[in-house]
């Protein structure tokens, strides 16, 4: 039998599974609280600064972070804890620099952004406080790669948990300050709480590194390796930026478009604000609930895929592939037929919305091929054909965004939600067909 303790990546499997969940259950109570509190047209121009979010963290965490992870993990298996730690500092202060250039960028340019690119004015001091996160979220995200290196998910869970949390409490204490002083509580509170979770979480990740006695390194000896280090990063993380960079740009496009498309089909502005709130903010939640699973499963699956294809077990291999695929599936299978059965009910009972339980009706066909495609690419980057991956996400979003701009116009809302099934199962039979073909070749 299987011992959890002695199988790092089931542990971490489980603990991150486990942390997907609670943190999952209180975004999910923290919208339902959003949308009564702020209305649904507040909460769709919450959601519209997201993909800035999700662009500027690309550029200046995301792609460093699976660096730091990649390259502390050979470090340690070499036993050279402090080189771990000198590179742990190097992507800190890299990632750190690139984020201040973020803030920097994002304030002097925030109205340009609000008004051209987002097309709604009222985003600009939402961005203004947002990019407040990236110095934060940046060593947030560097030190979560460093324990995931070492595969501990102690840390990272930990962290997410008190990232989460201090938002939740924050944005709630602050909305009765304002109440109680009779000031307005706009959604600008929750980009806040938004920045505040981030300086949490970092704090609390600064302060468990400085309290580890083990992997000490001194600053001659950092700065002596820190060229070396600094290549060696940069190496590995700007392909990934880049990757990452440009699929956020297209799905930045594709969230700022939908609005504007809705308006194309006759909504106001006011309404196609409000659709996008319930549909991105309510019913998509919903949805995505589950994949704290499968999300767990693929952030493990990755190293696991990589030493099995280093040892050219093929038995291994094919078998760990299957089981994963008939899990995920089965589970998207079962929360299908759940969502389909009392997606309408939810949405009344939870959000006080008769679209959000549409939406989630709809959406719910998606669930079989969502959760497995999550597997099936972290199996194809552990197998190390990144571009492949890359390749089929990038067509995927293409048929989103090619739904958002010819089907919305003229179907509404339901055209770029058949357009994300669409995507959806195009990539789960790009993924199965590349996967299959691969394991079979002797």
């Amino acid at each position: 039998m299987i011992q959890i303790q002695k199988h790092p990546i089931i542990k971490g499997a489980f603990i991150l599974t486990m942390t997907g969940f609670i943190t999952r259950f209180i975004g999910f109570f923290y919208r339902i609280f959003l949308s009564r509190t702020f209305g649904e047209e507040s909460v769709g121009l919450y959601q519209l600064i997201f993909p800035i979010y999700a662009l500027g963290f690309s550029l200046t965490a995301a792609g460093i972070e699976t660096a730091i992870s990649r390259c502390v993990a050979s470090k340690v298996s070499l036993g050279k804890a402090s080189h771990a730690k000198e590179i742990l500092y190097t992507g800190i202060s890299i990632s750190i620099a690139l984020s201040c250039l973020a803030t920097f960028f994002l304030q002097r340019h925030s109205a340009f952004i609000a008004e051209q690119f987002l097309n709604e004015p009222r985003c600009e001091s939402l961005l203004v406080i947002l990019s407040y996160a990236f110095p934060f979220a940046s060593i947030h995200s560097c030190i979560c790669g460093y324990y995931f290196g070492l595969k501990q998910t102690k840390i990272p869970a930990i962290s997410q948990l008190i990232e989460q949390i201090t938002r939740v409490l924050s944005v709630y204490i602050l909305y009765l300050f304002f109440i109680k002083h009779s000031l307005n509580a706009g959604i600008i509170i929750a980009v806040i709480g938004l920045t505040i979770g981030e300086i949490a979480s970092s704090f609390f990740c600064i302060q468990v590194i400085n309290s580890k006695k083990s992997g000490t390194i001194s600053i001659p000896s950092f700065l002596s390796g820190y060229t070396c280090h600094m290549k060696e990063l940069l190496l590995l993380s700007v392909p990934l930026t880049c990757n990452r960079v440009l699929l956020n740009i297209l799905q930045s496009i594709e969230s700022v478009s939908i609005p504007l498309q809705l308006q194309t089909f006759g909504f106001s502005t006011s309404e196609s604000l409000s659709t996008y709130g319930v549909l991105t903010g309510m019913a998509l939640p919903c949805v995505l609930f589950p994949s704290a699973i499968t999300n767990a499963v693929a952030t493990m699956l990755l190293p696991t895929i990589a030493e099995i294809q280093a040892l050219n077990n093929r038995k291994e291999m094919t078998s760990v592939v299957k089981k994963v695929s008939v899990l995920c599936f089965s589970l998207g299978c079962f929360c299908c037929i759940f969502l389909l059965l009392f997606g309408r009910l939810a949405g009344n009972i939870l959000f006080h919305s008769r679209l959000a339980g549409e939406f989630i009706i709809t959406l719910a066909w998606i669930c079989p091929f969502l959760y497995t495609n999550s597997n099936f690419i972290s199996i194809i980057n552990g197998l190390g054909y990144t571009m492949i991956s890359f390749l089929f996400n990038t067509l995927g979003l293409i048929i989103r965004i090619g739904s958002v701009f010819f089907l919305i116009p003229f179907l509404g809302i339901r055209g770029y939600l058949w357009g994300l099934l669409g995507s959806q199962l195009f990539t789960f039979l790009c993924c199965l067909t590349f996967l299959t073909h691969y394991l079979s070749k002797k």
